[in-house]
């Protein structure tokens, strides 16, 4: 055992070494690590969850358990442990786990740990598994602060580009495509010629170690093709009914076992239909979309016929990354004419935005549907704070007596 947490010392001590981009947060590092509650980081795999807490914790003394270690699990001991993270780490202020989740009653270990005074930084990646027990277990002693793949302006960023310099405008614009295009995972970010090996491999990881193998699924090749299935129609409405039909999976049950399953790891995220009536909202369809565009990329083809679609799902990202929660403060909407506002935001009990993306609204046609369907939907919900993103037109515009914003993506 000594010599396990000895070769993560190591491998601690090589990843503090290396040079990191800086991640946008509301969070401020001393305050967090001041503060006795748990600090929980959460979101997909590969997306800066441990670098986020090694630049948190950058200049401290803290011991390290990387719970992605088989050889760590297998020979688990707790109290053992605990002496060799003493005799490791002499005089550590600070506990970081990485991948809690895999632990076996991680969250009662947890608990024994803060109730003795430890000052603990833990990482995972399964949405279920640590809502469930945080919110027993462990409810009022944590916070809770989630990580996506980079934003367009953390990529701008890594890439020394201000798309406010004139003279930078068009490398930006390049960079906005390709980033709508590719996604914000880091190593792509850095290399777009792996982009589509590293995603479809990361693709498949989550597939069968977070979802497969935590659920003893049997029937991987049903998992797979409702993962894909979906992928290929990300920001579609989608019913468990039809997905059981149109892949004729064994059951409606199943199907939605297997979607909930694909949701854990904070893969696919489900939004729904907004409706005052709880009831209604729950029986309409869904919209699927991806947590990062760099997935679709690597399994589906002919993008250049789904770029209305990859920004509409970089906005949905965008809007997570705000703290809008699917279900609560973010839905989409249909009018009673069955006209689609892509983005309907709630602040209380008050619809706040309504938000309509599309990738071009040049044509006559396309304003006039996307500008008439906003203003449908405002008179419905009561509310005037109406937005458009798109790809590159922007202005402030009066229509059928309200007031619209065209934004870009790039200002958005």
């Amino acid at each position: 055992m000594k010599n396990i947490i000895l070769n993560q010392r190591a491998e601690r001590d090589e990843l503090m070494a290396r040079p990191y981009q800086r991640r946008d947060t509301k969070f401020n590092f001393d305050e967090l690590l001041a503060n006795p509650l748990i600090k929980l980081i959460t979101r997909p795999r590969r997306v800066g969850k441990s670098v986020f807490a090694l630049l948190m914790l950058q200049g401290t003394n803290f011991a390290y358990l990387n719970f992605d270690d088989n050889l760590l699990l297998e020979h688990w001991d707790e109290n053992l442990v605990m002496q060799i993270l003493d005799d490791v780490y002499p005089g550590y202020n600070y506990l970081l786990f990485d991948e809690i989740q895999n632990l076996p009653d991680w969250d009662l270990w947890i608990n024994k740990l803060y109730r003795r005074g430890k000052n603990l930084i833990i990482t995972g990646s399964n949405a279920k598994m640590l809502n469930s027990e945080m919110a027993t277990v462990l409810t009022g002693r944590y916070l809770q602060i989630e990580m996506l793949p980079f934003s367009l302006e953390e990529t701008m960023r890594w890439k020394n580009v201000n798309p406010q310099l004139e003279e930078q405008s068009a490398q930006a614009i390049m960079i906005a495509d390709d980033y709508m295009r590719n996604g914000g995972y880091q190593e792509t970010i850095q290399s777009r010629n792996i982009t589509k090996s590293y995603l479809s491999t990361l693709f498949d990881s989550i597939l069968l170690k977070d979802v497969a193998k935590r659920h003893r699924v049997r029937n991987t090749t049903d998992l797979y093709n409702l993962a894909t299935y979906l992928l290929s129609n990300f920001c579609n409405p989608i019913s468990v009914n039809d997905l059981a039909s149109e892949l004729g999976l064994s059951s409606v049950t199943t199907t939605k076992k297997f979607c909930d399953y694909l949701a854990e790891p904070y893969l696919f995220f489900y939004l729904p239909r907004f409706n005052n009536k709880l009831k209604l909202m729950k029986k309409a369809p869904s919209k699927v979309y991806v947590v990062d565009n760099g997935f679709i990329q690597s399994t589906v083809f002919n993008l250049s016929e789904n770029l209305g679609r990859l920004l509409e799902n970089q906005v949905f990202v965008d809007l997570l990354r705000r703290g809008y929660v699917p279900g609560q403060t973010l839905f989409y909407y249909r009018t009673r004419n069955d006209k689609e506002i892509d983005f309907v935001t709630r602040k209380g009990t008050k619809v706040e935005q309504l938000v309509q993306v599309c990738y071009d609204i040049t044509s006559e046609k396309t304003r006039k549907r996307e500008l008439n369907a906003l203003i449908e939907a405002a008179e419905e919900l009561h509310c005037d704070n109406l937005l458009v993103i798109t790809n590159s037109q922007e202005e402030k515009t009066e229509w059928k007596g309200k007031e619209i914003i065209l934004l870009k993506m790039l200002d958005f």
